[in-house]
C-alpha cells in the first residue's frame, strides 16, 4: 500500500533549480535513507513529503487519514513543563479520556442512577466507547512507553525532571525526537536524527526503528545507521533523485556500478557521433552525399547520453613538517576534569606512540573534550601529570570551531596561519570547495559544512604531526566524510579522535580508549573490535552467571534428595490419601456448584481442584518410585 506518491516534482527557489523530474513512492513499514552531498535538496524533498511546501510542477498525493511526523530542527517546548511532561503531552488525549471515564463511572455508580434505565444504558455505552479510545491510544502503557524512551534516549531521571527549556540544544534535539516516536505516526520523517547522539543513544535508536511499525524516511550521513535501518536508499545530486534497493553498501556499490555503465554508454555514443561526423563531413558533397544527408538526419534525432555528472570533490593532503619522537605523549597518574573530583582518572603510565590511531569513545558528558583539551595544554590535570614526545607537533580541531574568528573573510582567516598571498590562498582554498567569492564570505555567516572545512583548510596549512580531532566529521556530508577518510589513511602522523561515525572509526582507528566508570579502558582494534570484545564479555558473564545458576539448582536438588530420603513409605501413602480425599471433596463441590450457576465461586474451586490435582499426580509419583 503507497502512503506518498510523488510525480514528476520539480521545485524551484526563485530561479535555482532544486530538482526536477522526482518519482517515487513510500510503501507502508518501508524504511529509506536520503542521502547526497549538503544542499542538494534533501531537506526541501523532506518538506514535500511533510506537505510543508508544494512542487512547483507535479504533484505530491496523500493516503486517506495519513499521519505524517515530522522532526524540526527548532524544538518547540512549553516552559513550564519538565521534560517528563512534555513527553506525556502527547497524550493528552488518552488522559482527557481516563478522565471522563471516572466521570461516567462514578454517574453509574450513584444510587439512583438504575431509576432512568434509557439514561444508564447511555452511560454504559459512553464508558464502552471512552475505554475503546483508552486502550487503543495505549492508555494502559503510557507511563512505561515515556520511560522506555526517555532511558533509550539517554535522559537521568534528573533531567527527565528539569524544564525541557534547561536541557541543551542536543538534549532538545533528543526529546524532540523522543516526543515524535511517541505520537506513533504511520511515517517518521527523521532530519538528521543522529546528530548529538552518542554511541548508546543511536544504538538505541536503530534497535527502535527495527521495530518501528510504520514507514520511515531518514535524512543521515551516518553509514552505519543507514547500513542498519534502511531498506532503500534515494540519492539526492545534481536536480535529481535516484533509487537504489537495499542498505548504503548495497547503495554504494550498485551505484559504482550504474556511474562505470552510463560512462561506457557516454563514450561509446561520442565515439559513434565522431566517426558519422566524420562521414558526413567527408561525403557532404561526393556521390554518397544523399547518404550524408540521412545519417546528419539520423544524428539529428539520436537521443544522446547525457554527459557523467561529477560533483564537485575536496582535495588536500595532510602531511607533517617533522617527524615526532617514538613517544608521541606520556601520562602518570593523570586526572582530567576542573576540580578536585575528576571527570576522568587515566591508567598509569598511559601512552601513545608514533604513528598510533586512536579513536575516543564515551557517552556524552563523560569527559572526552575535557579530556583532548588538557592533552593539548589548553587545561591542566588536576593530579598526576600529562607530557608531550620530543619534536611533537599538535594541531587540533575543535568540535565547535572556536578556533575562527567569526568577523574574519575564509580567505583572511587562511592567510592568519600561512604568510601566503591572496591570489594562493585563493587557489588553496579551492581544493576544499571554496569558489569565486566564497573565499570573501565572513566566517560568521557560513554553515556547518563551511566552517567544518575552513577549519580542516587551516589543519592542514599546519603540518601537524599529531592531530587531535574532536568530531571532525560532525557537519560534512558522506563524500567529504570519505574523503577525509582517505587523508587520514595516507598521513604519516599520528591521530587521536573523538567520532560517533562508526564507519569513520573503523576505517581510521588502531586503538579506541574507552571513557567508562570515570577512567579509561585501552582496547587494540577499531570499533568492530571494540564490538566484538564487548560482545564476548557479556557472553563470557553470562556462561559465568548460568554456571552458578546451575551450581544452585544442583545444591537444592541434592536438598531436595536429602529430604526425600528420611520420608517412610508410609508416610507418603498417609499424604496420597488425604490428597485424594481433598481432590474428591473439590470435585464434588464444583458439581453442586454447577447446578447452582455461580461462577464466581466455580472459578476459585476450578483452580483449587487443578493446584490439587497435581499434587496428588506428584505424590503418586513419589510413591511408585520408594514404592520400587
Amino acid at each position: 500500500m503507497s502512503l506518498v506518491i510523488i510525480s514528476d516534482a520539480t521545485k524551484r527557489f526563485g530561479a535555482e533549480l532544486v530538482f526536477a523530474g522526482v518519482n517515487f513512492r513510500i510503501e507502508h513499514r518501508e524504511r529509506i535513507g536520503l542521502v547526497g552531498p549538503n544542499g542538494a535538496g534533501k531537506s526541501t524533498l523532506l518538506n514535500l513529503i511533510a506537505g510543508r511546501i508544494t512542487p512547483d510542477e507535479g504533484e505530491v498525493s496523500f493516503a486517506r487519514g495519513l499521519r505524517l511526523g515530522y522532526l524540526t530542527q527548532m524544538p518547540d517546548f512549553q516552559p513550564t513543563r519538565t521534560l517528563r511532561e512534555e513527553m506525556l503531552a502527547v497524550f493528552d488525549d488518552v488522559h482527557s479520556s481516563e478522565a471522563e471515564m471516572a466521570e461516567v463511572a462514578a454517574a453509574m455508580s450513584a444510587p439512583d442512577a438504575m431509576a432512568d434505565p434509557e439514561g444508564y444504558q447511555q452511560l454504559v455505552d459512553r464508558y464502552a466507547s471512552l475505554q475503546e479510545r483508552f486502550e487503543h491510544g495505549g492508555g494502559y502503557t503510557v507511563e512505561s512507553r515515556v520511560q522506555e524512551v526517555l532511558d533509550g534516549l539517554d535522559f537521568t531521571r534528573e533531567q527527565q525532571n528539569l524544564p525541557a527549556t534547561r536541557l541543551s540544544g542536543g538534549q532538545q534535539t533528543r526529546a524532540s525526537l523522543g516526543k515524535l516516536l511517541l505520537q506513533s505516526p504511520d511515517i517518521l520523517l527523521l532530519d538528521e536524527p543522529t546528530n548529538h547522539l552518542d554511541l548508546a543513544a543511536l544504538e538505541w535508536l536503530e534497535n527502535y526503528l527495527l521495530e518501528w511499525h510504520g514507514s520511515v524516511v531518514v535524512v543521515a550521513h551516518d553509514r552505519y545507521f543507514l547500513d542498519r535501518v534502511a531498506q532503500r536508499i534515494i540519492e539526492v545530486d545534481n536536480h535529481r533523485a535516484e533509487e537504489y534497493p537495499g542498505n548504503y553498501s548495497n547503495y554504494i556499490q550498485l551505484r559504482e556500478e550504474r556511474h562505470a555503465l552510463h560512462a561506457r554508454q557516454f563514450e561509446s555514443q561520442q565515439e559513434q557521433i565522431a566517426r558519422t561526423e566524420e562521414f558526413i563531413r567527408r561525403n557532404r558533397a561526393g556521390q554518397r552525399a544523399k547518404e550524408a544527408r540521412g545519417r546528419q538526419k539520423q544524428l539529428d534525432r539520436l537521443d544522446r547520453v547525457e554527459r557523467p555528472y561529477h560533483a564537485p570533490e575536496l582535495h588536500f593532503r595532510m602531511q607533517i613538517a617533522i617527524e615526532s619522537g617514538e613517544i608521541v605523549l606520556t601520562t602518570q597518574k593523570a586526572a582530567i576534569g576542573y576540580s578536585k573530583d575528576p571527570l576522568i582518572r587515566l591508567p598509569d603510565n598511559l601512552m601513545i606512540e608514533r604513528g598510533d590511531r586512536i579513536g575516543l569513545l564515551g557517552p556524552n558528558g563523560s569527559g572526552k573534550t575535557t579530556l583532548l583539551r588538557t592533552l593539548i595544554g589548553d587545561l591542566e590535570p588536576v593530579g598526576g601529570t600529562v607530557a608531550l614526545g620530543h619534536n611533537v607537533r599538535v594541531g587540533y580541531y575543535a568540535q565547535t570551531h572556536e578556533g575562527l574568528n567569526p568577523t574574519h573573510t575564509v580567505v583572511d582567516e587562511i592567510r592568519g596561519t600561512s604568510a601566503i598571498s591572496e591570489e594562493a590562498a585563493r587557489t588553496f582554498l579551492g581544493r576544499f570547495q571554496f569558489t569565486r567569492d566564497d573565499v570573501f564570505k565572513p566566517i560568521g555567516v557560513l554553515s556547518g559544512g563551511e566552517r567544518a572545512r575552513v577549519a580542516l583548510a587551516k589543519l592542514t596549512l599546519m603540518g601537524a604531526n599529531f592531530l587531535i580531532l574532536d568530531e571532525p566529521t560532525n557537519h560534512l556530508d558522506l563524500p567529504a566524510r570519505e574523503f577525509l577518510e582517505s587523508v587520514l589513511a595516507d598521513y604519516d602522523g599520528t591521530v587521536l579522535f573523538v567520532s560517533h561515525d562508526r564507519y569513520f572509526i573503523d576505517a581510521i582507528a588502531t586503538r579506541m580508549w574507552i571513557v567508562e566508570d570515570g577512567g579509561v579502558r585501552d582496547i587494540v582494534g577499531n570499533y568492530t573490535s571494540y564490538r566484538k570484545f564487548i560482545l564476548a564479555e557479556a557472553a563470557r558473564a553470562q556462561s559465568a552467571a548460568k554456571a552458578s545458576q546451575r551450581a544452585a539448582q544442583t545444591q537444592v536438588t541434592r536438598q531436595r534428595v536429602a529430604a526425600t530420603q528420611t520420608r517412610t513409605l508410609a508416610k507418603v501413602e498417609a499424604e496420597v490419601a488425604a490428597a485424594e480425599t481433598r481432590t474428591a471433596q473439590l470435585e464434588a463441590a464444583i458439581n453442586d456448584m454447577g447446578m447452582a450457576a455461580d461462577y464466581h465461586q466455580l472459578a476459585q474451586l476450578a483452580e483449587d481442584y487443578a493446584a490439587a490435582k497435581a499434587q496428588l499426580d506428584d505424590l503418586y509419583a513419589e510413591w511408585e518410585q520408594m514404592a520400587s
